[in-house]
């Protein structure tokens, strides 16, 4: 006797695709993989999607950054209730509060760096600096050169401080600054050569706050 034909499959739907969910993937992806390893065919995988059906909600990867950036800045940057009065204080609440979230997050940094990224919900706080600034007595031009220096200052500090940690993560040889600090030429080097036995542990710890208060003062100086 003839079996009957087996019923034919239908595929339906394919399952729908929240914004939130390609967020919360992708902030997973860059966590555990880094920035580079997210594009749209792998956060299709990590989804269990297509690229193709990422693309009615996203554009392409730098929109998909943006997504990221605005969504960490919208769930980590905190407004001081109520902010600083004083202005030159509201300068360095701002600040580091910025450097806060992002030492928590360096990825963001390295995404940020480009100079052509930025999270809207951040601009609160760069507000805060240029306004600071201004009434601390710099024109709105010498406040916006300020908040560059003090912006290029707390990414470099953040940039160097990861780096360090990522290299002696991956590999516990002896660095090549030890190598060569171990030969420094007391008589051409004297004061490298007295600090040396101490560079790692003094360059290890966290300084930022007392350099950006040097910073601002700097800034804030009359010349």
């Amino acid at each position: 006797m003839p079996r009957p034909p087996a019923p034919r499959k239908t595929t339906g739907r394919p399952a729908r695709i929240s914004r939130e969910e390609i967020i919360r993937t992708a902030r997973r992806i860059v966590a555990e993989e880094g920035v580079d390893r997210l594009t749209m065919r792998r956060l299709a995988t990590g989804i269990g999607s297509t690229p193709m059906a990422l693309y009615h909600h996203v554009r392409d990867k730098e929109e998909l950054l943006l997504l990221l950036l605005d969504d960490h800045a919208a769930r980590s940057l905190r407004r001081p209730e109520p902010p600083p009065t004083d202005p030159r204080d509201r300068v360095l609440t701002a600040a580091l509060a910025i450097h806060d979230v992002l030492a928590a997050c360096p990825w963001i940094v390295e995404v940020l760096t480009a100079d052509d990224l930025m999270s809207t919900s951040a601009l609160w706080f760069v507000e805060q600096i240029v306004a600071g600034l201004t009434a601390c007595g710099l024109t709105l031009d010498q406040a916006v050169h300020g908040y560059r220096a003090i912006w290029y200052y707390t990414a470099g500090e953040i940039l160097v401080r990861t780096t360090a940690a990522r290299r002696r993560t991956d590999d516990d040889r002896p660095v090549y600054r030890d190598q060569v600090f171990a030969g420094l030429d007391p008589a051409e080097l004297p004061h490298l050569s007295r600090a040396a036995p101490r560079w790692a542990a003094l360059t290890s710890q966290d300084t930022y706050e007392q350099g950006l208060r040097a910073l601002v003062n700097g800034l804030l100086t009359p010349h």
